[in-house]
């Protein structure tokens, strides 16, 4: 026998379909039927592309996993350790291999998208700019302050008679 619960009939079925969407398995009374779990629309949507959208789709999301790892490394030794090949070669995949990719996702009319996946990889996007931006800054900032450096250095050297001071008549 059900237990009387004050929530209205139209809010009571809209929290078991709820919960039922969210937990698969959930088989109670109120619930009506047991839904039959798809497992969602990206297999469906893959298989209605024609098969060069496929191998291109693959194909961007693989180059797109691999890139992530190598350009997070590169601009963590970057940044950390001031680096400057490291930090241009991250700001480098991100411009020549990241930003093209998520592009293509995004404003190829001929991909079948989601809305969520429309707005991750806008979120994604966002963030990459930001990230291209702060690394272009830092590493202006930090090839500034090594040409500094240098400069001073070749100044200390010059001044204690380093290389090419030779001593007159000897």
């Amino acid at each position: 026998m059900a237990a009387h619960t004050p929530l209205p009939p139209n809010l009571r079925w809209g929290l078991a379909a709820f919960s039922g969407s969210l937990f698969i398995n959930n088989k109670t009374r109120d619930s009506g039927a047991a839904h039959i779990y798809h497992p969602g629309c990206a297999l469906l949507q893959y298989h209605l592309l024609p098969r060069h959208y496929q191998f291109l789709l693959v194909t961007a999301f693989l180059i797109l996993s691999l890139a992530e790892g190598s350009r997070l490394y590169l601009g963590y030794v970057g940044n950390l350790q001031e680096k400057v090949p490291e930090l241009a070669g991250f700001l480098l995949l991100s411009f020549l291999i990241q930003l093209p990719l998520l592009l293509f996702l995004l404003t190829d009319s001929r991909i079948i998208r989601l809305p969520l996946e429309t707005v991750m990889h806008s979120l994604l996007l966002a963030f990459l700019i930001a990230e291209m931006v702060a690394a272009f800054l830092a590493l202006k900032t930090m090839t500034k302050q090594l040409a500094a450096q240098f400069y001073l250095r070749q100044l200390k050297e010059g001044g204690r008679g380093g290389p090419g001071q030779g001593v007159a008549g000897s």
